[in-house]
């Protein structure tokens, strides 16, 4: 364990049980210098628990990374809870994870992520203001697709010599409710819409609603587009799948995009244009910080257009350097958290 969060630069590691809910947590506080670290509440089950606390930790480290290069006055964190086999009661057990945030006296504040919902966050306020994404802060999905629509522009421009989508084929993996908030404004931006999503229900209404194509889980990374954009799962792009994609850049939501830094190399030698997951898809850490700090809407919204600047200083520092763009980022990053 000491060596993971040496190998990610944790700055530490809470583990919290309670017998009486089934609650088994984790949260991982990566790095505190530029403010509170913030993120996600995550609720899956795990082959393990050694998983789930690597898990907590790798998130924690791109949480740090997203902050600091999103101008945000906020470290990184992660909060993983395993899921119960069986749980009598999930509101339960979520105000008990509530108690757990509030012993940490405002060092981490949680959000919204895979598996949790906007109840879950109302119940864990019951017990701590340490956290975002309730009911009263709003769902920070839009403002995450918003992000990604903006960071989509400005990587078609830098790849295609154009950020107007209209005509483009752009493939989304995954219609959750930040991939399918996206697939909406691709649409009304005039771009055809390659979809896949293990839930078929979302790629039927996907097909109703956006006159989308329906493209099979396992074929969307081998099928021909301008832009794929994985908003689904991460760790996507690995060294048995890069050889198949037929894009000519990569620009999703996904976290954790990529299984190791090898692979922006790979994908770099094969001229498809990588934006840096933390980078785009720091739409909802830039609404949910922000909301937290009392910003109101029109100021959160001005700093989502910075998402757009900060691709494109990376996209030229790349092309002049002849490097990974993700090289390029964490650089960029460390050097705003460790300088």
């Amino acid at each position: 364990m000491f060596a993971l969060m040496h190998s990610t630069r944790l700055e530490s590691l809470h583990l919290s049980i309670d017998p009486v809910t089934g609650l088994k947590a984790v949260i991982a506080i990566h790095n505190s210098r530029l403010g509170p670290a913030l993120g996600g509440c995550r609720y899956l089950a795990y082959p393990d628990d050694e998983s789930a606390v690597a898990d907590a930790a790798r998130l924690a480290q791109g949480m740090s990374y997203k902050a600091a290069l999103a101008g945000l006055p906020v470290g990184g964190g992660t909060a993983v809870i395993i899921r119960p086999v069986h749980v009598e009661s999930r509101a339960a057990l979520f105000e008990a994870f509530g108690r757990c945030i509030e012993k940490l006296d405002g060092r981490f504040v949680t959000s919204i992520d895979s598996g949790t919902s906007v109840a879950d966050m109302d119940c864990i306020a019951q017990h701590t203001r340490f956290v975002t994404s309730t009911t009263a802060a709003g769902d920070p999905a839009p403002h995450a697709a918003m992000g990604v629509f903006t960071g989509i522009r400005t990587t078609a421009m830098a790849r295609l010599g154009s950020d107007n989508l209209e005509g483009l084929r752009v493939a989304i993996q995954g219609l959750g409710n930040v991939g399918y908030a996206l697939a909406e404004q691709l649409h009304a931006a005039g771009a055809e819409l390659l979809v896949s999503d293990i839930d078929h229900g979302k790629v039927q209404l996907a097909m109703e609603q956006l006159g989308a194509h329906p493209i099979a889980n396992d074929a969307l990374l081998s099928t021909p587009c301008d832009i794929l954009a994985p908003c689904g799962v991460g760790a996507v792009f690995n060294r048995h799948t890069v050889g198949q994609l037929r894009c000519a850049a990569v620009a999703g939501s996904a976290s954790a995009q990529l299984s190791n830094l090898d692979i922006a190399d790979q994908l770099e030698g094969r001229g498809i244009l990588y934006a840096p997951d933390y980078v785009i898809n720091s739409g909802g850490l830039i609404y949910v910080a922000l909301k937290h700090a009392g910003t109101e809407l029109p100021g959160i919204t001005a700093h989502l257009s910075n998402i757009g600047t900060r691709l494109t200083e990376i996209f030229a520092h790349a092309q002049a350097e002849k490097r990974s763009p993700a090289r390029v980022a964490d650089e960029l990053a460390e050097r705003l958290l460790y300088k």
